[in-house]
């Protein structure tokens, strides 16, 4: 019986199931939701408009298009007490249904919309049809105002569904009557009203998105960054870990050598440890396999450190960048990784100067304290043509994960004189220090 089924809809036409969701769509949007409760809610007042307004009128502001439909069904309710019957309670019910019908778009906008065509042929007996059938000057406006209304509250499929609706209850009432005599008037008025109404809603479901998209877009960007930073840490500090680790597999392999006639317990425990930096060694080489590029070729020359800063300001100098240099406190050894990052972060931001500074001086301050190293460098303002960088902005995240990596502090911040500076301090402890 599933087959038969399946084959009966993959038959179909596609016209067939186009009328059937066009079809599904009328009786979800005008029947099943016809009773559902939707206040209006208030207006954003984040617009360019709006948040120029004061504090205490931009919070009322907020109600502004509550204030336009009560505007609205006090018109018609207006218009409705100077043209109605003379009848006292006639007049209140020629002026007063279509007002409802419109105030009733603020809670309940799908059924506001049956109310206004259930209230018009009473409108029009009312007044005797001396205003036109099958809608009076009050019906007619507020029929406008509610079909406007409950398009801009409900998606554009719904604005479509209730034009046709309005046109084939005014084709029937037409019917009825034997002519028409201001159909036109209101059907007109409210296609112009619709088209505005869902251009509008278009337009801004497709900011929406488009907003959204750039948001995903940003966050994935900036993910990408980071795992590219980290990934380039990665590699430069195989190099650093890879060369510790085969200098303790070689000490343990040679260390029973250098004692006569170690005991067993001793050389068990040398290849013990040997067996666990190769161990270590071929992990570390397999993890770094995972992280490479295919396009990665692993550098011929050991990672830099601390002493070939004068050989990268030199080259900075070349370029066209006036680099001061000072370093304070007792110069000393630190541990590789330490200098290597702050190899980086050095390079990385005289070359962030250089892209974007031209022209301006820079300054590097290099300070060798009791509970680590500290890194400033400086630059001035820019003082020629600053060109589009056509980079993903990855220095500053590579800066602050090597600072993190390594447990220190960084900050990153424009100068009072239009310049930029950035600070970094990397603790090292006395036992790092002296490994």
């Amino acid at each position: 019986m599933a087959d038969v089924t399946d084959t009966r809809e993959t038959s179909r036409s596609p016209e067939f199931r186009l009328a059937q969701g066009a079809l599904g769509g009328l009786r979800q949007d005008l029947f099943h939701d016809a009773f559902a409760y939707r206040p209006l809610p208030p207006m954003a007042v984040d617009g360019p408009l709006t948040r120029r307004l004061p504090g205490r009128i931009r919070r009322k502001a907020r109600w502004t298009p509550h204030a336009i439909v009560a505007a609205f069904a006090f018109f018609v309710f207006a218009v409705g007490l100077d043209i109605g019957p003379g009848n006292g309670v006639f007049v209140l019910v020629f002026a007063g249904m279509p007002a409802v019908a419109v105030l009733l778009t603020l809670v309940r906008p799908v059924l506001a919309f049956w109310a206004s065509l259930a209230f018009t042929p009473f409108v029009a007996f009312l007044g005797s049809y001396d205003y036109g059938w099958p809608w009076g000057p009050t019906s007619g406006i507020a029929q406008v105002v509610v079909m406007t209304v409950v398009a801009a509250r409900t998606r554009p499929r719904t604005a479509a569904w209730i034009w046709v609706v309005t046109l084939v209850y005014a084709f029937f009432a037409a019917t009825l009557r034997g002519g028409s005599d201001n159909a036109a008037s209101v059907l007109f008025p409210a296609a112009l009203a619709l088209l505005f109404v869902t251009v509008l809603q278009v337009r801004r479901e497709a900011e929406q998105t488009v907003t959204a998209q750039q948001t995903v877009t940003a966050v994935e960007r900036s993910k990408r960054t980071l795992l590219e930073e980290r990934t380039t840490i990665a590699r430069e500090l195989h190099d650093v870990v890879a060369h510790h680790m085969s200098v303790v597999a070689i000490q343990a392999e040679a260390a029973p050598y250098r004692v006569e006639n170690p005991p067993p317990e001793l050389e068990q425990a040398f290849v013990t440890i040997r067996e666990n930096a190769v161990a270590a060694l071929t992990e570390l080489r397999r993890v770094l396999g995972v992280v490479r590029a295919e396009d990665y070729e692993a550098p011929d020359a050991p990672q830099p450190t601390l002493a070939d800063l004068g050989g990268l300001i030199g080259n900075v100098r070349d370029a066209g960048l006036d680099v001061e240099q000072t370093v304070t406190g007792a110069v000393r050894e630190l541990p590789q990784g330490v200098e290597l990052s702050a190899y980086r972060i050095i390079q990385e931001a005289l070359s962030n100067v250089l892209r974007h500074a031209p022209g301006a001086g820079a300054k590097v301050e290099v300070s060798y304290v009791l509970g680590g190293l500290g890194l400033r460098i400086v630059n001035g303002p820019a003082r020629g043509l600053v060109k589009p960088s056509p980079g993903a902005g990855h220095g500053i995240t590579g800066m602050r994960e090597r600072v993190s990596m390594l447990n220190g502090e960084m900050t990153s911040e424009p100068t009072e004189d239009g310049g930029y500076e950035v600070t970094a301090f990397i603790p090292v402890t006395r036992e790092e220090t002296d490994q």
